[in-house]
């Protein structure tokens, strides 16, 4: 039984996600204890008992703990066969922070696995479905997955109601020496959802007003849909770098398009093949992967030390030396 402190760096619910990941992938068991110990409400939210009930879906694992406010959980995978299925989260809860759970392990099943997943697809504390078709999973590809996303419905907070169709081939994971890849265009996607459609353009045109004042060469989309919840957003990237800023009531569209684009300016002017973001998500992934992965972020962060701490309780491979982060994978 491989144990993990909960409350370990940032203590929140990315160690609880790496842990489980990693676990379906390994088929070893493990608890982790403390879980969020340090929040004002300790234990599993809903997001977190939503991520843990697909996991076990998925790997038909014996579960203890797994209820709202428990801040212990003992996970034990019995097999990853791969499958059709569907995940509801219920209102708002990330769609994106699910595929944190469950997406590393089914490029190890027997078989291919296509998820439906209903939730927030655009929401706080978590990386908006556009950066993760276009920045993660560019990374992840070049690491060998075969996956695809397509989004369905878009879901804001507090209604959700979004949608995505996941697709996974089982994939042997292929360690990488990453490379800073030059910005040529950054693009993005500008979105809002029963607003009116300037809602969506003065987000991008305040972005693009920013970036290209910076000497960018820009192209971002507006989508405006009709569904159930409302909201708006937008997500920019270019290369391994991206940036989401969201929509909220009384704040300004130009706000929401310059805060994004600041952002991205930012990690883009920032020494660093990957954002700050990317280098967390891409590190559970490397860590199995046949053969060494290197890259470097533009900052280290909690997250990215939280991340490492879980994954050395199973390989003991991850090194972060100042903004290097070497990973030296499991060939599993």
């Amino acid at each position: 039984m491989i144990k993990i402190d909960g409350s370990y760096g940032e203590g929140g619910g990315q160690i609880l996600r790496t842990a489980i990941a990693l676990s379906c992938v390994t088929q070893k068991p493990v608890e982790v204890y403390n879980i969020r110990a340090n929040r004002p409400k300790p234990g599993l939210a809903m997001q977190h008992l939503k991520g843990i009930e697909a996991a076990k879906l998925i790997t038909n694992a014996d579960v203890e703990g797994l209820r709202l406010g428990s801040t212990k959980v003992v996970f034990k995978p019995r097999s990853l066969k791969g499958g059709n299925f569907r995940i509801d989260i219920g209102t708002a809860g990330s769609v994106t922070l699910i595929l944190q759970t469950i997406l590393l392990p089914s490029l190890y099943a027997e078989k291919p696995s296509t998820f439906e997943i209903r939730g927030g697809t655009d929401v706080k504390w978590s990386p908006s479905v556009d950066y993760v078709r276009f920045v993660t999973f560019k990374a992840l590809r070049d690491l060998n997955a075969n996956i695809e996303l397509d989004l369905i419905a878009r879901g804001y907070y507090p209604e959700g109601g979004g949608k995505v169709i996941v697709r996974v081939e089982p994939s042997k994971l292929l360690g990488k020496e990453f490379n800073i890849l030059e910005c040529d265009v950054i693009e993005g996607i500008s979105h809002c959802q029963n607003l009116p459609n300037h809602v969506a353009e003065r987000q991008k045109r305040s972005a693009m007003d920013v970036l290209e004042s910076k000497g960018y060469s820009v192209d971002v989309n507006v989508e405006v849909r009709k569904g159930i919840s409302t909201g708006s957003g937008i997500t920019l990237w270019c290369g391994y770098k991206g940036s989401v800023a969201l929509g909220e009531k009384g704040k300004r569209a130009e706000i929401v398009g310059k805060e994004c684009a600041e952002e991205l300016i930012k990690e883009l002017e920032s020494d660093g093949i990957f954002d700050k973001h990317l280098a967390d998500q891409i590190m559970s992934f490397s860590s199995v992967a046949k053969g060494k992965t290197v890259y470097t972020t533009t900052e280290v962060t909690k997250h990215q030390i939280s991340n490492a701490y879980v994954i050395n309780k199973f390989f003991d491979n991850v090194k972060i030396d100042g903004k290097v982060i070497e990973i030296e994978g499991a060939n599993l």
